[in-house]
This record gives C-alpha cells, structure tokens and sequence, in this order.
C-alpha cells in the first residue's frame, strides 16, 4: 500500500457489503503505438509516463484476436471497441480492415458491436474510408479550432503545422457523413472561445467534445482561477442562443441533462460509473492513459495472475474507484452543492502527489463558474416561458 487512495481502497468490505462492479463495456486499442505528430500537449509522449518507449508500435493480429476474446467472455451486450493510438492509421488500411473483420466475426454476433476510431486525420484517404465504410466504424477527429489556435501545439516534429492536412481529411470523411463521429478540441486560453467554436463549426461536426488540458494538483493549468469556465461559458452561450442547434457539444449537453435530473456520458462531469479498458499494443490492460500524465504507472492495473485479465482488473482498487461514485469524491466535493453534476470532475484532474486521487479536480473554479453560468442562463429561459401569457380565447 502507497498510501495514495485508492491503493488502500478495502476491497473486500465493500463485496461484503453486497457492492458489485459493472463490467467494462468500452475498449480503447492501441492498434499503433507511435505518431506522426508530436503535439506539445500529449498525454502519451508528453507526460511523466514513458512506458509507450517499451510498447511494440504495431498491435500484432494475434494480440488483437486474443484481446477479442477476453472482450467475448467478460463483456456483456453491448461493447463499444475503439482503435486508438498513438495515431492508429499509421498501422495502414489493410491491418484495420483485417483487425476490424476479426472484431465484427468474434464480438458481432448476439450482442451490438459498435467499432469506432480516434484519429488526428493526416491519413484519412479513400482507401481508409473504403474500410470504415465496409465495417460501420466511425471516425472522430482532433482539431484545436482554426489554423492558428490548431498549429500552436498540434505540429509535426520539424514544426510544421498540420491544419492544412487535417482539413483535408475532414473534407474527404464530410463526404461520407455516416462514418463521422465528431470532432475533438483541446482549449487553449490563448484561442479566442467563439473563433475557435464556428471555425469547428465550418466542418458540420454531429458533436464537439472540448477537453481541459491534462493537469493536476502537481502541474496546474495555465491562467487565473476559473479562466477556462469563463472561456467554456462564451461558447455555452454562444451555442445556447444559436436560433438552431448546430451541433452537439458534449460537455454542454451532459451538464444540462445532469442538472435537469438525467446521466452524463462522459468521465468529465457526473458520478455515473466509467466503465472503460485500455488494451495496450502488447494486449495489456490498463486504466484510461489519461492518467499517464499523473506519475509514472499511474495507469497500470495490478491483478492477480490467472483467468480473464479484464475480469481481474474489474476487481482491482484502482478500476472499482471509477465506479464508486460519491463515495469516491472528497470530503470537499461531497459538501458541495453541484457535486451530483460536476461528479468531481475528471479523475486525472483531481491527482494530488502524497494523497492520490481523492482531492476536488484541480479545475474545481472552472467547473463551478461553467456549472453555475448554464444554470443561471436555464432558470433565466425557464423563467421566460413561465411568465408568458396565452392570448386570445376565454
């Protein structure tokens, strides 16, 4: 035991308890291990964990076919796999068809198999379409806004900017709208909030997921207290008060179903259990990578040997703490008045050196300010609609 929680989580008073763990129902693969751009930012090549260095870059077909079928005997009927990276498109069209025919031959039948891909789509071309296409996957795509707020950090290693290239594999997966999943935006303060939201908004994304850059109580974020809620809420409201919706923003669409007494769908706001694997490209399994930005190993899952190791891992302290829900939040965030909505907010936010993960996220002003800013901008339109007056008739 570290002392760190959830190390010295007790386990076993909690199964005595009658507490039973969800099964994993997402799978991130690791099908390529490197990238073709070194973008300053990284959770994998920029982070305190280095252990990619010992990954083999290719996930063999023989891995793959095995994680398959830990996948079939843990998961239940519904399973969402997603190729990941690194970039996995660097592992070439031909090994995703023939990875994407062997998950649709041993997870497809009985259950619903939902393949999809995150990619930065330097390398979208007809012949990786033509293998989406053949296999339902669907493509979600990194872009951090327009050409400048996206070449600050997203470059490859001699400097070179990669927007230009990344449009261009948007404008071709834009062509086939059925694969598009959406768009992934890093915030960068130094970005303007609503240029970089209708320079996303140019390419039609169904949704855009805005991500707070990985930091922690040991390496805090950049600028004041609540700068990004401030950043986040004008484009709340820019979105909110658009006459049509124009796309999704997941964030946005998660805090208001939490706050009007639904669930999230994401790790970044509510208590709902994360029930999410990592499969390394050697078949390890491990919790989700962006916790390598935590310490060296922070995503590594101790189980015991034998047996099904996503079975294993379930059991494990640091595996159950993302499904504990309240009672995995901090003294603090449970005297909160938001906690049901903010849910701590996302687990490698709140890593603290010493203590471990059970601290307020270290974006607790943000995620307040943003909370606060959508709740008021709802009462107010609520507000409206009540004192409205029929006209006309008796």
């Amino acid at each position: 035991m570290t002392g760190r929680w959830p190390d010295d989580l007790d386990v076993t008073a909690l199964t005595a308890q009658g507490w039973r763990p969800k099964r994993f129902n997402q799978f991130v693969v690791k099908v390529h291990s490197r990238c073709n751009l070194a973008c300053g930012y990284c959770y994998v090549y920029e982070s305190a964990d280095q252990s990619w260095r010992d990954q083999p870059k290719v996930m063999t077909e023989a891995v793959f076919t095995e994680a398959c079928r830990r996948i079939d005997e843990h998961a239940g009927s519904a399973v969402s796999l997603v190729f990941h990276g690194g970039e996995p498109l660097l592992a070439g069209a031909a090994h995703l068809d023939r990875l994407a025919a062997e998950a649709t031959t041993v997870l497809g039948p009985g259950r619903r198999l939902r393949l999809g891909m995150q990619t930065n789509g330097l390398l979208l071309d007809p012949q990786v379409i033509e293998v989406c296409d053949r296999w339902g996957i669907r493509v979600a795509v990194s872009l951090d806004g327009d050409e400048a707020g996206h070449d600050r950090h997203r470059t490859f290693r001699d400097g070179r900017g990669s927007h230009a290239g990344v449009v261009q594999g948007l404008q071709l997966l834009r062509e086939h709208r059925h694969l598009y999943a959406g768009l992934l935006c890093t915030i960068d303060l130094a970005n303007d909030p609503v240029t970089t939201y209708e320079a996303l908004l140019e390419f039609e994304p169904p949704t855009v997921d805005f991500l707070l850059p990985h930091a922690n109580w040991a390496t805090p974020p950049a600028g004041a207290p609540a700068a990004y809620g401030r950043w986040l809420s004008e484009i709340f409201d820019r979105w909110f008060d658009a006459p049509v919706r124009e796309a999704g923003v997941r964030l946005f669409d998660d805090i208001l179903a939490l706050a009007l007494g639904g669930t999230g769908t994401s790790e970044s706001v509510g208590l709902q259990p994360i029930r999410v694997a990592v499969i390394e490209t050697d078949g390890t399994i491990e919790q989700v990578d962006t916790l390598k930005t935590a310490f060296a190993g922070a995503t590594r899952v101790r189980a015991a040997a034998g047996g099904n190791p996503l079975d294993q891992a379930l059991v494990q302290p640091q595996i159950i703490a993302r499904q504990l829900g309240r009672d995995a939040l901090s003294d603090t965030c449970r005297e909160c008045g938001i906690h049901e909505i903010c849910g701590g907010g996302n687990y490698t936010h709140r890593f603290r050196p010493g203590h471990g993960f059970r601290n307020p996220s270290v974006y607790c002003p943000d995620l307040a300010y943003l909370i606060s800013h959508i709740q008021a901008r709802v009462a107010g339109e609520l507000a409206k609609i009540r004192t409205r007056r029929p006209t006309g008739g008796d």
